[in-house]
């Protein structure tokens, strides 16, 4: 073995052993849509006096982790994002309600002299309703939630007071003197009371008890808020105390939840998925390419585990989106090694390589540059999704960017590795057929004897795409773009009933319960999905009760609240990745290719996103954050197609410069098509079925990725190339004239065949 060999083969074993280490002993973590849970997103507001700064939002986070601890959520996290969003995760909470308003709760605490009551209509001081109702006068705060030591929900088990919260104070002068100055009025004047403010409501006023001589006061630092509280109000008076006020208030810009139940049914869904697709995709790479094909599928199980070591390394949160981009990954995955094997049966087939191990190692050198290419234009798409989206969206990008690596780490040192090794036995060297690249397949051997000249009329491609353009189009103005709660705010709740409900019926239910904008839609077996304006907690509690009485009993398996200034946010933002996604490749592909590769790759991009948004319009599809996912993906992988072809066109234009661009072009098409067709056929396994048995939550996912697999696989071939051919020809660069490849006379075209002859034919005839 020689010494480069060696290196592969050591840095092989190396990544896989450090692989299945980091796979066992570090597991992953589950985002709330796959365990169950709630995620709140609080933004910080400024006030007259506090700014929401980055610092002030840091304190604001400090207390509300207190706050958390106080509840008793298992592993709860909490992490700022930006300078004024945090994120609170809290696993196993299926009733955000309680929670949130723990949280959102500014607890602003003060304690104030009584002045007397109110009159009617008085202004000037500041005037409370206390709990019964009476308006009172209040004095300035002598003491501020700064001031207490700590706070306790007790329970009078002697007096049968029931439960009470005592409130310690840090320095008891103060509220001695406080005390003292009320116990100077008499027994059952107002005055002789203290009042307990929080966040702007009196929790308390207690009187002064009558043994409590005038200027005395109460020692101690001490004092009890009573009331007829049940043990929650209580502790979660003594939580909000305690854990202080919040420096600047706080408002829930969104709010996820997602039952349990839900949660496993999705882990279950997609593992099978993974399962079946993995398992279809391998038995076809193993049909096709024999030997390589079996090294290929172990290649496969490696990736596997080297992504998920990956996602457990870095501490990644892997997400019902991200779990369907490691499904989705694996199909991506089978590409470089298809790009490969077709490489080496071309050098194979045409007796460039007198052996299969020669033809092998031409393949991966062929294949390289296509394979980098296409690879880094996917990870543009997942950066983007990384820094612009939100949610389960941006754990899509993580695991999509890390499979992405993985699957160059697979099928460019690990399956080269397998391969050498089994090329270079004996008996393979003896039997070539077993090996799978003897055979230039079935596809190239059609394509041979018909010769299609499809750059011939480049413009008729064109305008069937400007057709189908214009029929997406009219679906996105005619019957408009149902955009998600993520880029319209408001709620959306989907509930599990107990028995079958005609979505017609829970709407009228719904009106009658004063909702009658509220959008309801069937979402499999015994599911309704209802999504409405932005609703409060009590109104969420009403759409329940209505969609309950409808459906005999419902159970809520999924809660999700974007605020509206939230999902303003969220659809700039979806538009600037799109744009910035174009741009980028664009970029990346005018500094690779020439010029008018990039406008072709990006004409054909622009062209897969139309038609992609236009049949989700007709079908009226939601156009929401999975959907951007599977849209940026979708192009990347029309990226990808395009950059084999361009990168086939350059090759061979350099071997002859001065060939006209129509001719090099088609050529190019037709050496790349078996890839095509063979890397499309093994996505589709794996997006098929996602699409049957991912369950509800990943069929729009992948239906939008199986319509963009097939739309970016004909517009790479017949949108890209011949807006490249006619753009080329505009600049003179093309050399399209009467000659030019496939359009002119009969010699020029047996000329440009055998300049590069088709794998298997001419060289042979020879």
């Amino acid at each position: 073995m020689k010494r480069p060999a060696r290196v592969r083969a050591l840095f092989a074993l190396a990544v896989i052993a450090v692989s299945v280490f980091v796979a066992v002993t570090v597991p992953v973590r589950l985002g709330l849509d796959l365990r169950g849970g709630t995620q709140i997103v609080l933004e910080t507001r400024s006030t007259e006096t506090v700014e929401a700064d980055r610092e002030a939002t840091d304190r604001t986070l400090e207390v509300l982790r207190g706050r958390i601890d106080a509840l008793g959520v298992a592993e709860p996290t909490i992490v700022r994002s930006g300078d004024h969003r945090i994120i609170v995760e809290l696993p196993g909470v299926q009733d955000p309600r309680k929670a949130a308003d723990v949280l959102g709760r500014t607890a602003q605490l003060s304690v104030h002299p009584v002045l007397g009551p109110a009159a009617a209509g008085e202004k000037g001081e500041r005037v409370l309703p206390d709990e019964a109702g009476e308006r009172l006068r209040l004095g300035g705060a002598s003491l501020t939630g700064q001031d207490v030591k700590g706070a306790d929900a007790l329970f009078d088990q002697q007096g049968g007071a029931g439960w009470h919260v005592t409130v310690d104070f840090e320095d008891g002068r103060g509220w001695a003197r406080l005390t003292g100055e009320a116990a100077c009025h008499p027994a059952g004047d107002p005055q002789r009371r203290v009042a307990i403010v929080l966040d702007d409501k009196i929790i308390s006023s207690p009187q002064v008890d009558p043994s409590v001589a005038c200027g005395a006061g109460i020692t101690g630092g001490s004092t009890q808020i009573t009331g007829s509280f049940t043990a929650e109000e209580a502790k979660e008076l003594a939580l909000l105390v305690h854990g202080g006020a919040l420096p600047v208030p706080v408002e829930t810009v969104e709010q996820r939840t997602v039952g349990a139940t839900l949660g496993a049914e999705a882990i279950e869904a997609s593992a099978w998925a993974a399962v079946v697709g993995t398992v279809l995709t391998a038995v076809f790479v193993i049909v096709v390419y024999r030997l390589m094909g079996v090294l290929a599928t172990l290649a496969l199980l490696c990736y596997g585990v080297i992504s998920y070591a990956g996602l457990a390394a870095l501490g990644a949160t892997l997400t019902l989106p991200g779990l369907a981009g490691f499904v989705l990954a694996i199909g991506m995955a089978v590409d470089a090694n298809v790009l490969v094997f077709e490489r080496a049966r071309e050098e194979y087939g045409a007796r460039n390589r007198p052996s299969g191990r020669s033809a092998l190692t031409a393949g991966f050198k062929g294949a390289f540059s296509a394979i980098a290419d296409s690879n880094v234009t996917t990870l543009i798409a997942a950066v983007l999704l990384f820094l612009l989206a939100s949610g389960p969206v941006k754990g899509f990008g993580v695991t999509l960017g890390i499979g992405v690596l993985a699957s160059m780490v697979s099928a460019l040192v690990i399956t080269r590795v397998l391969a050498e090794f089994a090329v270079a036995r004996r008996w393979v060297h003896r039997r070539p057929r077993v090996t799978g690249l003897a055979s230039v397949g079935r596809v190239r051997s059609y394509l041979t004897r018909r010769d299609p000249q499809l750059m011939r009329h480049p413009r008729r491609w064109l305008a069937v795409s400007a057709a189908v353009l214009v029929v997406a189009g009219a679906g996105i103005v005619m019957r408009g773009l149902d955009f998600g709660v993520e880029f319209t705010g408001g709620r959306l709740i989907e509930y599990s009933t107990s028995t079958a409900v005609d979505p017609d019926r829970a709407r009228a239910a719904l009106a009658d319960a004063g909702f009658p904008q509220a959008v309801v839609q069937s979402s499999g077996e015994n599911r309704l999905t209802v999504r409405t304006e932005e609703l409060t907690d009590a109104q969420a509690v009403e759409v329940a009760d209505a969609v309950a009485e409808a459906g005999g009993g419902a159970e809520k398996v999924r809660d999700e609240l974007i605020g509206p200034s939230l999902g303003d946010e969220l659809r700039r933002n979806a538009l600037i990745a799109l744009g910035l996604a174009l741009g980028a490749q664009l970029l990346y592909l005018a500094v690779r290719f020439r010029w008018m590769f990039g406008a072709g790759a990006v004409g054909a991009l622009v062209h897969d996103v139309i038609i992609l948004t236009g049949v989700f319009a007709w079908l009226g599809k939601p156009v929401d954050g999975v959907f951007l996912a599977a849209l940026l993906t979708v192009i990347g992988y029309s990226v990808n197609d395009s950059v084999v072809v361009f990168d086939r066109i350059r090759e061979l234009w350099r071997k002859d410069g001065r060939a006209p661009l129509a001719g090099v072009a088609n050529r190019a098409i037709l050496q790349t098509v078996p890839r095509t067709v063979n890397t499309g056929i093994g996505v589709f396994f794996i997006l098929a079925a996602l699409a049957l048995l991912g369950g509800d939550s990943l069929t729009d996912f992948a239906l939008a990725l199986l319509i963009g697999v097939a739309v970016g696989t004909y517009s790479s071939v017949l949108t890209a190339a011949p807006l490249a051919v006619e753009l080329g020809a505009r600049a003179g660069g093309g050399r399209r004239g009467r000659n030019s490849g496939g359009t002119g006379s009969g010699r020029t075209r047996t000329a440009a065949r055998q300049h590069t002859p088709a794998p298997g034919t001419a060289t042979r005839g020879r």
